[in-house]
């Protein structure tokens, strides 16, 4: 999965807050009137975000609104996988990662992660 830019990641960040209500280009806009973007750069934006499978789109009249294809859980997952995937060892990875957790991720870990019989 290609990661985000930094103005696709607020699109989608906008996208996801709103769920599951559908955003038009206009709402995203609105969203982000202190930005003072043209209504074609979030144009641009949502149509790549949507030709990379991060949003779907459906037409009410004129105009597409968007939803996220994915949740943010699901996205953020996938780029943990992706990371894991391009490393030349990613169990040394994992492990680093473990031990640099928090008590608190640590606790969630344990509490989350099913038991796996030992070969």
């Amino acid at each position: 999965m290609k990661q985000l830019g930094t103005l696709e990641a607020d699109v989608m960040d906008l996208v996801w807050d709103a769920a599951p209500e559908q955003l038009s280009v206009h709402d995203i806009l609105a969203a982000m009137a202190d930005r003072q973007l043209a209504y074609t750069t979030i144009l641009t934006v949502v149509t790549n975000l949507h030709a990379k499978g991060f949003l779907t789109r459906t037409k009410v009249s004129r105009a597409y609104h968007y939803t996220a294809a994915n949740t943010r859980e699901q996205v953020t997952s996938q780029a943990l996988r992706d990371i894991l995937n391009s490393s030349d060892d990613p169990t040394a990875v994992l492990m680093h990662f473990a031990r640099t957790a928090t008590p608190e991720e640590t606790d969630a870990l344990r509490k989350n992660l099913p038991r796996k019989a030992r070969r």
